[in-house]
C-alpha cells in the first residue's frame, strides 16, 4: 500500500474502532462491566475470531495486513500516555505505606504461577501442536510462567479509575503489585527470548535497562523533574513550551523502555510517579485524560484483538486443556495473591479483593503470547488456548471485585458510585 492508500485505509479504520468501542462498552456497563472490556471484546469483534468469520471480505477490506504497522504504532503511543496518566495519579506516599503488602502480593503472584507452569508445561509439551518442534522444556516452563503469572497492568489501571479507586489504599496496593509483578514477568519471557535464539544481550538489555530506569525515577526523578512543576505554578498554567517538553519526555521515556525490551507502558507510568505533584499534575489530566482515554486507548485495546482467534479451540481434547489451564490460572494467581495479602497483614475482605483484580490477564497477556506466537515458541492451537483464558480472567475481574468488596465499601459509604 501506499502512503495515500495507508492514509485512506487509517481514517476508516479509526471511525470503525471507535464506534464499535463505544457501542460495545456502552453493553459492557449495562452489564456491569467497566468500558475498557468492551473495549476489548469490540477488537475481538472487529477481527477474524468474528466479523473475519462470517464476512471474510469486509474484514480485509477494513484491515488490509498492510495497515496493521500503522495501527500498532497508534496503539503503542495510547498506551503509553495513558499508563503516565495513571502514573500521575499513583499515590507515592500510599505505595510506601503498602509496600510490604505489594511486594508479597507481586512475589505469590510470580511464585505461584511458575510451579503451576512448571507442571501444565511437562504436560502440554508433550501434546502435539500446542509447542513447536524446537522449544525445549525449560523454555516451555518459562514461557508458560511468565503468560500466567502476569497481570493486565493497564486494563488494571482502567478498572481501578472505574471502580472509584484511585488513590485509595487499595487502588494503590493492586497498582503497585500489578507493576512490580509485570516487570519481573517480561523480564522473565526477554530470558525466554534469550534462550530461543535472541542472544544473551536481550536479557541483559532488559534487565539492565529496565532496572537502571526504574531505579532513575525512584531515586532522581522528583527532584530532576521538580523545576516542571515550579514552572506550572509560577506561570498558573501550562504553556505549550512545557507541554512539549513533558510529551517529549514521555516519548523518551517509552523508547528507553521499548528499546530494553521490557514494554513501554513502564516508561510512561514511572515517568508519570516521578512527575511533581500539585497544580502540574491536575492540569495534565484535564489536558490529555480526554484524548488518551477516548481516542487513543481504544486502538491499542482494538488491535490486540485483531490478532485474536477464538475459533481455534474447538475440538474436546483442546477444550479440556483450555479449562485445565484457565483453572489452573486462577488457581496460581487469584488464590496465591489473596494469601499473600492475607499473609502481609490485610483483612480478608481486601485480601479477596486483590486476588480478583490481580487475577485479570487481558492485554499484556495477548502481547506475551503474540509475541510467543511470532517467534515460533507457541503455535496456533495454545495461543488460543491462552487468549480464552486472558479474555475470561479479565472478565471475571471486576464482578468478582464487586461480590467480594465493591457492594459492601459502596454501601458504607468507603467508595463512591461507579
Amino acid at each position: 500500500m501506499t502512503s495515500a492508500e495507508l492514509s485512506v485505509a487509517f481514517f476508516l479504520q479509526m471511525f470503525f474502532i471507535l464506534a464499535a468501542c463505544r457501542a460495545v462498552g456502552w453493553v459492557a456497563r449495562r452489564w456491569g462491566q467497566p468500558q475498557v472490556i468492551g473495549e476489548m471484546i469490540a477488537g475481538v469483534i472487529l477481527g477474524p475470531s468474528l466479523l473475519g468469520l462470517f464476512w471474510p471480505g469486509a474484514q480485509e477490506f477494513l484491515f488490509p495486513p498492510e495497515s496493521l504497522n500503522t495501527l500498532y504504532v497508534v496503539a503503542q503511543l495510547g498506551i503509553g500516555l495513558y499508563m503516565f496518566l495513571v502514573g500521575v495519579e499513583f499515590n507515592t506516599a500510599l505505595f510506601h505505606s503498602r509496600l510490604r503488602s505489594a511486594v508479597s502480593v507481586s512475589l505469590a503472584g510470580m511464585l505461584v504461577p511458575f510451579i503451576i507452569g512448571t507442571a501444565l508445561a511437562l504436560w502440554l509439551v508433550k501434546v502435539p501442536g500446542l509447542f513447536s518442534e524446537q522449544t525445549r522444556t525449560f523454555e516451555a516452563i518459562l514461557f508458560l510462567g511468565a503468560a500466567i503469572a502476569i497481570t493486565a497492568f493497564p486494563v488494571l489501571a482502567r478498572i481501578i479509575q472505574d471502580r472509584g479507586l484511585t488513590g485509595t489504599a487499595l487502588g494503590t496496593l493492586v497498582l503497585a503489585a500489578g507493576a512490580i509483578n509485570d516487570a519481573a514477568a517480561w523480564c522473565v519471557f526477554a530470558v525466554v527470548l534469550a534462550t530461543f535464539g535472541g542472544g544473551v544481550v536481550v536479557a541483559v538489555k532488559a534487565f539492565a535497562g529496565g532496572i537502571g530506569y526504574a531505579l532513575l525515577m525512584v531515586f532522581a526523578g522528583r527532584k530532576l523533574l521538580a523545576p516542571l512543576g515550579r514552572l506550572a505554578e509560577a506561570e498558573h498554567r501550562i504553556s505549550p513550551g512545557l507541554l512539549g517538553v513533558i510529551l517529549m519526555l514521555l516519548m523518551l521515556a517509552a523508547w528507553a523502555m521499548d528499546a530494553a525490551g521490557v514494554h513501554a507502558v513502564f516508561g510512561g507510568f514511572l515517568l508519570g510517579a516521578a512527575m511533581p505533584r500539585g497544580f502540574l499534575t491536575q492540569e495534565l489530566r484535564q489536558q490529555l485524560e480526554p484524548l488518551a482515554v477516548v481516542f487513543l486507548l481504544p486502538v491499542f485495546f482494538a488491535f490486540s484483538g485483531l490478532n485474536t482467534r477464538l475459533d481455534m479451540v474447538a475440538s474436546p481434547e483442546l477444550l479440556l486443556i483450555a479449562a485445565v489451564v484457565l483453572v489452573a490460572s486462577i488457581a496460581a494467581k487469584a488464590v496465591a495473591c489473596w494469601a499473600a495479602a492475607r499473609l502481609a497483614g490485610e483483612d480478608n475482605r481486601t485480601a479477596m479483593a486483590v486476588g480478583a483484580l490481580m487475577n485479570a490477564r487481558g492485554v499484556m497477556e495477548l502481547i506475551i503470547l503474540n509475541i510467543g506466537l511470532q517467534k515460533g515458541i507457541i503455535q496456533p492451537a495454545l495461543f488460543s488456548i491462552m487468549v480464552l483464558m486472558a479474555i475470561v480472567t479479565t472478565l471475571m475481574a471486576a464482578p468478582l471485585f464487586e461480590w467480594v468488596y465493591g457492594k459492601k465499601a459502596r454501601a458504607r459509604g468507603e467508595l463512591g458510585a461507579i
